[in-house]
């Protein structure tokens, strides 16, 4: 797999109380492929991730605040789930708009675990198939969205996955799908 993302460049948008492993293992998946990684944030520095909701992780830097970016930037999106992360991504204007730019351009975007919520806020769920931690299913469903339970779920440019033990199966997806995603 080494290679195959080489010359895309991919961001992970996340705030405080991301789950520490779903930004983590993803970004290493892709960062392994040979993309360029960027941490971008309703916050500058560092956010606060977290192991199981509950449980303090590590520091994590930031790169970039999520208003300084653009789309046309990015060849990727990747949306970590932590219940509180997504809760802080949806009611910043910032991170909302980045996010249903980033759907509506066609570019590929990965949510797991609770990162479909900030999907929901950008209003970009309606008639697609999806998935997610089990507490956002409703949600999705009051948006407008098909809502299987299934380990990864790819609709069109849109890859979802329900929680940390689905890991494997949606970086295996995101690689593959980011990699047929035009640089």
């Amino acid at each position: 797999m080494a290679g195959e993302l080489q010359g895309k460049r991919i961001a992970i948008l996340a705030a405080t109380g991301v789950e520490q492993v779903e930004l983590e293992q993803p970004r290493a998946a892709v960062q392994d492929a040979g993309a360029r990684v960027d941490v971008l944030s309703i916050e500058d520095g560092q956010i606060q991730a977290m192991n199981q909701d509950i449980n303090k992780g590590d520091k994590i830097d930031v790169d970039r605040l999520v208003g300084d970016a653009t789309v046309d930037e990015y060849d990727g999106l990747i949306l970590p789930g932590g219940t509180v992360n997504p809760d802080h991504l949806r009611q910043d204007d910032a991170a909302v708009d980045f996010v249903r730019d980033f759907v509506r351009e066609g570019k590929p975007v990965a949510a797991i675990c609770h990162g479909p919520w900030t999907l929901v806020e950008a209003e970009v769920v309606r008639g697609r198939t999806l998935t997610s931690f089990p507490s956002l299913r409703t949600d999705l469903r009051n948006a407008g969205a098909e809502v299987v339970d299934e380990e990864v779920v790819v609709d069109d440019n849109l890859i979802t996955s329900r929680n940390p033990d689905d890991l494997p199966a949606f970086n295996e997806k995101i690689l593959e799908v980011f990699a047929g995603s035009a640089a």
